[in-house]
């Protein structure tokens, strides 16, 4: 009985147990790493993450999976970023968020209706839509983007970044539609049992479009919130980025093979992988190394959480 309680905790509480150990080992071997100042740094860099881990959860709870984030990233920022040098940033923010919502839409379209695994379909658009950013760029970052854009990535609320309480709002939003809503509870249903929830009457076509619409809009805002971040469009932005959503969302938890998983699980996985960067920075790791490091904690954390299931 104890040991099953036991199993039962890690699978509950593994992953906060192990973001706690993170910050508990990085603060012993940097007396820098846990101060107030570094710790308001590393939640505006997983920040980027976490916007594309919220997009990636709807997606794989619903038995899916979404590789095109990162170029979908970069497109929605070069676009949203050339239509803000002439039509203002309302208008150029605008456009990056519709791009990403389009083109995840379509994803979804075409892996509803043409019967194609999410892997391929994503894969393609990865390809178009890294290809169609080099093509609007001409390889080149697009700048001189209005001041007052700095804002969404730079801006501060007080002594809080922006992009952190954009964050929250974000995860707030997606809990409420995860938890308390009809779409939510089909989300989950359509990624348990497919041919079930379409039996069951749920238009599970609809849904897939719509976990992959969410996907691209908020792959959209996070190419703005990274262009107003650097002050520039860069071409090769996002680049790696879908393997770090992908890894925040196993990290918290969340079924591979879609149904189950909470929210609050792909958030913690956001930090894991943001403290994972700032703390190995920190004690001057080599980023080939660092490569290795975050691979191995991603293989420990997905075997002790298929342990507690068993």
């Amino acid at each position: 009985m104890k040991n099953l309680q036991f199993k039962d905790m890690i699978r509950r509480y593994g992953i906060l147990i192990g973001l706690i150990g993170l910050i508990t080992g990085f603060s012993v071997l940097s007396e820098r790493f846990f101060t107030i100042s570094n710790m308001l740094i590393v939640m505006r860099q997983t920040s980027i993450v976490a916007f594309l881990a919220v997009g990636m959860s709807f997606v794989i709870l619903g038995a899916g999976i979404d590789l095109s984030v990162g170029s979908v990233l970069a497109f929605s920022g070069a676009v949203g970023a050339g239509v803000m040098q002439n039509g203002g940033i309302f208008f150029g923010i605008l456009a990056g968020l519709a791009l990403g919502t389009a083109l995840g839409a379509f994803n979804g379209i075409v892996i509803t209706k043409l019967k194609i695994p999410s892997f391929i379909a994503t894969l393609a658009m990865m390809a178009i839509a890294r290809g169609g950013t080099l093509v609007y760029t001409d390889g080149r970052p697009i700048t001189g983007l209005p001041s007052s854009f700095a804002f969404l990535g730079r801006g501060y609320i007080g002594n809080v970044p922006f992009p952190i309480i954009l964050m929250l709002i974000i995860f707030i939003l997606a809990y409420i539609v995860l938890k308390l809503t009809r779409f939510g509870r089909y989300v989950y249903a359509t990624g348990g049992n497919i041919n079930a929830a379409r039996a069951s009457g749920i238009k599970v076509n609809n849904v897939i479009i719509s976990t992959f619409a969410i996907s691209g809009f908020l792959s959209g805002l996070t190419g703005m919130v990274l262009a107003s971040r650097l002050n520039s469009a860069q071409p090769t932005a996002g680049m790696g980025y879908e393997l770090d959503a992908i890894a925040a969302v196993v990290l918290g938890g969340t079924n591979l093979f879609g149904g189950e998983g909470e929210l609050w699980g792909t958030l913690v996985g956001a930090f894991i992988m943001g403290i994972l960067n700032n703390g190995l920075n920190m004690l001057n790791v080599s980023s080939f190394y660092q490569q290795v490091v975050k691979g191995i904690v991603i293989l420990i954390a997905v075997t002790v959480a298929q342990s507690g299931k068993k």
